[in-house]
């Protein structure tokens, strides 16, 4: 499996609706840094994000989410939250990892 990485925001750069066009199923995305913008409700990101839960997992650095000032009510609702430890649960478990910058 492929853990794909996101960690600009997708409103400056394409990076995030690359990596939802090529990502295969099984694999998980994690958005991080400025990424985690796309993970908010209300964004024109919320139905790629959903169509792309049916196949992979998508996952946020809660810590990254809270820093930017944004509450987990208003996370898209699938997307599953991790803290550090879980950032390199990610990594070590996925074979590959693919950064989109």
């Amino acid at each position: 499996m492929t853990l794909h990485t996101v960690n600009k925001s997708p409103f400056e750069t394409n990076s995030l609706e690359t990596c939802l066009r090529l990502v295969r199923s099984g694999h998980n995305v994690l958005l991080f840094e400025d990424g985690v913008y796309g993970a908010s409700k209300g964004t024109r990101f919320e139905a790629l994000l959903t169509e792309a839960m049916q196949s992979c997992k998508i996952h946020v650095l809660l810590p990254d989410f809270e820093a930017r000032g944004m509450s987990i009510d208003s996370l898209i609702s699938g997307i599953e939250t991790v803290d550090y430890a879980g950032f390199v649960n990610l990594v070590t478990e996925n074979e590959r990892v693919q950064a989109w910058l």
